[in-house]
């Protein structure tokens, strides 16, 4: 373990204090991301003080990997420290498998983001330092990325995983590693040394040992020039965001784009405006080539054409001259009891049921009944209209327009084994709830 030394420090505390109190409000809860490194041990050190001040809810988050023998002394030393500051941790073990080429960096780091998204917090804070955007900005570029990509990390951004409202926080972004350290120094503290960030062969590891202290032995400002120019392209990319919004509003159609108008763009802004729709649904986005592909045979696309792209997952399909972003899977789920529950999970969605007046199914219809969720099984009909006769929902689909990929998965609700309601339909004429009368209404949230 490392510590010790004796020079004045910044102010780091009220640096962060400064950061932290424009976000953060009273009685939110703040989860600081741990390893027991030097950063993440200034960044809690820096918290803990600021939450009596400034209100907020504080504990730790350790992600226990299993990658290094010193995994478990890690832990152990997180323990510790959290004790003697009297500040709650919770450890989180996950399981890290190498992805296709072998690395192991970017498995590790999506399942320490998958353990702060279930973490429940308002705030996930953590301790990148100004250094760590000057790496991040480096190595995106080297990798060829775009505008998003240099502009490297935000201070504060939506945690965008597995339907989290949680949000990142990173006090410490404007920080140079040297103030950190002196702080450290001070403060007496002690943290741990990952012996991972020795091995020169990660290419992060590369840039951090070998290029950026020769760039900074010709370029002494290369850190924070760095870092002032991932700011800037942050800046342009907002102003790109700013316009994909206006187009949306110009081509898209209650949440969907409609592709004739989209064919109107010209190619840059059709460009622009379909990254912020596939970022917006989570869908990690193609090189240059498919992505170029992607939108120009979306620009081309004619009534009565097919077109289908498979990315990150998502099926892209165009029907009756919209985009649709759907789940790849083609599976029916397994059939569900209702039991009263607010809430059902059900092909990546979910099924709502809210208490209504005069709207949805009679809620005398569901008492003491066996009510279930199923897929449809083909056969099924439904009469929407008293005094008509019943109908196919293959019919009913086609006349209200649902999609053919979303059929095998739209949820129908069987009441004592008949058919009550089917989502994008309604409610069966013998189940619908009288004007007037308590009734549920039904609502299939699909992703």
């Amino acid at each position: 373990m490392a510590g010790s030394g004796n020079r004045p420090p910044p102010d780091l505390p009220g640096s962060v204090l400064a950061v932290v109190s424009r976000y953060v409000r009273l009685g939110e809860r703040v989860v600081a991301g741990l390893s027991g490194g030097l950063d993440s041990v200034v960044l809690l050190d820096c918290l803990r003080r600021a939450a009596p001040r400034l209100g907020f809810r504080l504990r730790a988050l350790h992600v226990h990997h299993g990658l290094s023998p010193n995994a478990d002394a890690w832990e152990a030393f997180c323990r510790a420290l959290c004790g003697r500051w009297g500040l709650p941790l919770d450890t989180e073990r996950v399981r890290v498998e190498p992805d296709s080429g072998g690395g192991i960096e970017a498995p590790a780091r999506e399942a320490r983001y998958a353990a702060f998204a279930g973490s429940g917090a308002d705030w996930i804070a953590l301790a990148h330092q100004r250094d760590d955007q000057a790496e991040t900005l480096l190595f995106n570029l080297l990798r060829g990325c775009g505008v998003r990509g240099a502009a490297a990390m935000p201070v504060v951004r939506a945690l965008d995983r597995g339907g989290a409202s949680s949000r990142l926080l990173r006090p410490l972004l404007d920080v140079p590693r040297c103030d950190i350290e002196a702080h450290a120094r001070a403060q007496r503290l002690e943290w741990i040394e990952d012996e991972s960030n020795l091995d020169p062969r990660p290419s992060r590891n590369y840039l951090r040992r070998e290029v950026l202290p020769v760039l900074r032995a010709r370029f002494p400002g290369v850190d924070a020039a760095l870092a002032r120019a991932a700011g800037h392209f942050a800046e342009a990319q907002d102003l790109l965001d700013g316009i994909a919004e206006r187009d949306r509003t110009e081509v898209a159609d209650e949440g969907r784009i409609l592709l004739a108008r989209f064919a109107r763009l010209d190619r840059g802004r059709a460009t622009n405006l379909l990254r912020l729709v596939l970022r917006e649904a989570g869908v990690r986005a193609p090189d240059a080539r498919r992505f170029d592909d992607l939108t120009g045979q979306l620009r081309r696309w004619k009534p009565g054409g097919g077109l289908r792209f498979v990315i990150d997952g998502r099926c892209l399909q165009a029907w009756r001259g919209r985009l649709y972003i759907e789940p790849a899977r083609a599976a029916a789920p397994a059939p569900i009891a209702w039991n009263g529950q607010r809430e059902l999970a059900w092909a990546g969605g979910w099924l709502s049921f809210a208490p209504a007046t005069g709207e949805g199914v009679g809620a005398r219809a569901l008492e003491g009944a066996a009510v279930e969720v199923r897929a449809r099984a083909g056969g099924e009909r439904l009469r929407p209209q008293a005094g008509r006769p019943s109908r196919s929902l293959k019919a009913l689909a086609q006349a209200a327009g649902i999609p053919p990929w979303q059929r095998p998965r739209m949820p129908l609700v069987w009441v004592n084994d008949a058919l009550a309601w089917v989502a994008g339909i309604g409610a069966a004429a013998e189940f619908a709830c009288p004007a007037g009368e308590p009734g549920v209404r039904i609502d299939w949230l699909n992703p």
